[in-house]
C-alpha cells in the first residue's frame, strides 16, 4: 500500500515549475532563443516541428542539451542547478506545444 501511495504523489511531488523554468529561459537562454527561435543556427529553432525533426522533443532530450550543449550551444552543467535545467527543459517543451 505504501508503494501505491508514493506512486499517487510522484506526479505532483516531481512536477516542473513552469514559472521558474520562465525565469531561468529569460535569464540564460533568450539572447539566443526569444521566442523559441535561434539566433546561431536559425533552422534549429525550439519550435515544435523543429524539436521533433531534430529528435529533440522530450524533456530528457532538451535536459542532455542544456547540461552538456552542443555545436554552437554552450554547456550549463555547473552553472544552472539541476533543478533549473529540469524547470527550463520543461518549460521549452510546453511552450513548443503551445506554439511559443
Amino acid at each position: 500500500m505504501l508503494s501505491t501511495f508514493l506512486v499517487d504523489l510522484a506526479p505532483e511531488a516531481y512536477a516542473a515549475d513552469l514559472e521558474a523554468g520562465e525565469q531561468v529561459f529569460s535569464a540564460n537562454c533568450s539572447a539566443c532563443h526569444a521566442g523559441g527561435n535561434n539566433a546561431v543556427m536559425p533552422e534549429k529553432t525550439l519550435k515544435k516541428g523543429a524539436l521533433e525533426e531534430n529528435s529533440m522533443n522530450s524533456v530528457v532530450a532538451i535536459t542532455t542539451q542544456v547540461r552538456y550543449g552542443k555545436n554552437a550551444m554552450p554547456a550549463f552543467d555547473g552553472r544552472l542547478a539541476d533543478d533549473d535545467i529540469d524547470n527550463v527543459a520543461n518549460y521549452v517543451l510546453s511552450q513548443s506545444e503551445q506554439g511559443w
